[in-house]
């Protein structure tokens, strides 16, 4: 059974015992995908509109703070999420990620969780979420892509989301000049997505994780 834990900076994450794996970093769940997804890949990325795929839904803090940025700002954001297992809607209101947050934090959080699976819904200004729920290794994502959370279990969790054939799959859906960002930084993802079409950087990762990987398409 799954297990709601507190990270170090205080955000919650999840731990999943079949799998030994947590959802985010405990060394902060909030700071990590501030860290990677939002200062490394939103904040990069110059497209205006943006489109962004999400691999790896779980739960929602991504699509929370990119919410967040994308309300301050000026771009219109289209974000759509892929998600095999969705969470159950008890653990979705134990989460504390809309503390941090800030303004509307709280408000948007259950917007983003309230929304239909599989419609794309406006859910601030800026902000326009579709949360597709489906199998990644056996339904490839349509439409076309700007920017691209990877944010699957790890590559020694779940190795089936993490092969040439999935990255293949991505990389025909990302617009050239396109960012990928990722916590993983293994070897075998590198060489992955370099034979899919990606000029791949190794850049300095967030607490407790010593390199993630940005690439562009090209």
């Amino acid at each position: 059974m799954i297990k709601l834990l507190k990270t170090s900076d205080g955000s919650h994450t999840i731990y999943v015992p079949e799998i030994d794996e947590h959802y985010h970093s405990v060394h902060g769940a909030f700071q990590e995908s501030t860290f990677i997804f939002i200062r490394n890949g939103f904040d990069f990325c110059e497209a205006d509109p943006l489109s962004i795929l999400e691999v790896g839904f779980g739960t929602g803090l991504n699509a929370l703070l990119t919410a967040i940025r994308s309300r301050a700002g000026s771009r219109e954001v289209n974000y759509t999420s892929l998600e095999n297992h969705p969470l159950d809607n008890k653990i979705i209101l134990s989460l504390n990620h809309h503390e941090f947050a800030g303004e509307n934090g709280k408000e948007i959080f259950h917007l983003i969780h309230s929304s239909p699976w599989n419609v794309s819904v406006n859910i601030c200004r800026n902000f326009n979420l579709k949360k597709i729920e489906t199998d990644f290794t056996k339904s490839r994502p349509s439409g076309k892509y700007d920017l691209i959370y990877f944010d699957a279990f790890g590559p020694d969790k779940q190795p089936e989301m993490w092969t040439r054939e999935m990255f293949t799959g991505i990389s025909a859906v990302t617009n050239r000049n396109g960012i990928l960002v990722t916590y993983s930084a293994k070897g075998e993802v590198k060489r992955s997505l370099k034979a899919c079409g990606f000029n791949v950087t190794l850049l300095p990762g967030p607490p407790g994780k010593r390199q993630m990987i940005r690439a562009v398409k090209i």
